[in-house]
């Protein structure tokens, strides 16, 4: 058994070995403790800002689900509701129940109860994360994953096997955006692994992963989009592993792009459905991966190519992808690409095939390590410092000001034309003009109002 401590390093400053107790890590020279959350170090560079963003994050999507059951409440005591529409409402609303229940378990080393902040005050201070970050973001792939994704879960591994060719040994593996942690899972028990590290930032899904793997069953409701049947609006699964995971298994929270690893510390790094959603420049990721590896270690890449950023020169091809991984001292990748299932619950109308992007190329040489990665400026992680006053800022200042005014106009009497007249009379625009505006806020603000929560 190799101790993951061996293999951690501060991501502030990069100092190995780091001090080890019970509960945490510690870096001396940063004099900051990394802790652990149900024995999962948790290795963000600016820890306790992480942990009360996702503290946040994680109490407004509970509130939000108390806030929905509340909704179907009110449902349920209409007179006009249909039989069957009522007996469907109170089975989803029994689920939902029963899932804010399970999921306050499974997040219970986040300790969410420290927080008393109400369901509007974190409506109004969302917190970014990246932000579309969140209780349930992939929530469905811990379905596919652990449930009834065993079609997509071979095929995934299938792929991984067709770039490695007949070189199967991949010695200390790490696997960044490992998610709710299934194909980490199949390529630590299925291949020549001596080690495997699996990494994410995500607290509901590496819970999961860390319950499924030590030999748990959980019981957490799935709610398809597009429920296939009356009853398949919300269905309970059973999440297990295969097998209970050896003591080589490693489960770390962590940044992708402040990667808590010394450098040349690993023979395998494996990038899952993430060159393309991470928000840095794929040359400058490469060269981050290139760092990692030891000489001749071996980059797997595996997943979608979907780039979005909003530099149309930076949404890459195939080609210009291959390109960019062999200019940042990698061996020309060998790629294989193949259509397998995607997200395709037995219990939703909703599913896909994948063209996958599959590659591995070899470290050839060594890069310059880029810049250490700054996802915030300093006034936002430490809160220490003044906030600039920038130009956008004071446009969104001014944009916020008039929905605030705009907002204190509803009492129950007044129409929208009413509101037209005040915003005229306080030369913020014509009546002809504000009209139109109102209607449009007000239309955004109804929908915003009558949105669900969304699994």
């Amino acid at each position: 058994m190799t101790d993951l401590t061996t293999l951690l390093a501060c991501p502030r400053c990069d100092k190995t070995p780091l001090d080890a107790s019970d509960d945490r890590l510690h870096c001396k020279a940063c004099k900051i403790d990394f802790p652990l959350l149900d024995g999962i170090p948790w290795m963000f560079a600016e820890p306790q800002a992480a942990l009360g963003e996702w503290r946040g994050r994680l109490q407004f999507s509970l509130q939000k689900l108390s806030h929905e059951i509340a909704g179907l409440d009110k449902e349920l005591q209409t007179e006009d509701i249909r039989s069957l529409a009522k007996r469907r409402v109170e089975r989803y609303r029994k689920a939902l129940e029963s899932h804010r229940r399970s999921l306050q378990k499974l997040l219970q080393p986040i300790e969410l109860q420290s927080l008393q902040g109400n369901y509007e005050s974190y409506l109004a201070l969302r917190t970014r994360m990246p932000s579309d970050q969140g209780l349930n973001t992939y929530y469905p792939n811990i379905h596919r994953d652990w449930s009834w994704g065993e079609e997509e879960n071979k095929a995934s591994l299938k792929q991984i096997r067709a770039v490695l060719h007949d070189h199967a040994e991949l010695g200390n593996v790490l696997v960044l955006g490992s998610g709710a942690g299934r194909l980490a899972y199949d390529i630590h028990t299925s291949l020549d692994c001596s080690l495997t590290v699996a990494m994410d930032f995500n607290p509901l899904l590496m819970f999961v992963a860390n319950a499924v793997t030590s030999g748990k069953r959980l019981s957490l409701y799935e709610f398809p989009i597009a429920p296939l049947a009356l009853d398949d609006d919300a269905v309970l699964r059973k999440l297990t592993a295969p097998e209970i995971v050896d003591e080589n298994f490693h489960l770390v929270f962590g940044d992708a792009l402040r990667a808590p690893f010394p450098d040349a510390c690993f023979d395998t790094v494996v990038t899952p459905w993430l060159i393309d959603i991470i928000s840095e420049d794929l040359p400058a990721l490469a060269g981050r991966i290139n760092n990692l590896l030891k000489d001749t270690g071996r980059w797997v890449n595996f997943g979608s190519l979907a780039f979005s950023s909003p530099q149309r020169a930076n949404c890459y091809s195939p080609e210009e992808t291959k390109a960019i991984v062999a200019e940042n001292g990698f061996s020309d990748p060998y790629v294989s690409q193949a259509t397998i299932p995607y997200m395709s619950s037995p219990a939703s109308r909703h599913g896909r095939q994948e063209r996958v992007f599959s590659f591995s190329a070899y470290k050839e040489r060594a890069v310059d390590k880029p810049a250490r990665h700054t996802a915030l400026p300093d006034w936002i992680v430490t809160g220490k410092e003044p906030v600039p006053l920038t130009p956008s800022f004071r446009q969104q200042a001014m944009t916020t000001q008039i929905y605030s005014f705009i907002m204190s106009l509803i009492d129950g009497k007044r129409s929208i034309k009413d509101m037209a007249v005040v915003l005229e009379k306080q030369k913020l625009m014509t009546k002809e003009e504000a009209e139109p505006a109102i209607r449009s806020f007000m239309t955004k603000m109804y929908d915003d109002a009558n949105k669900q929560t969304g699994f």
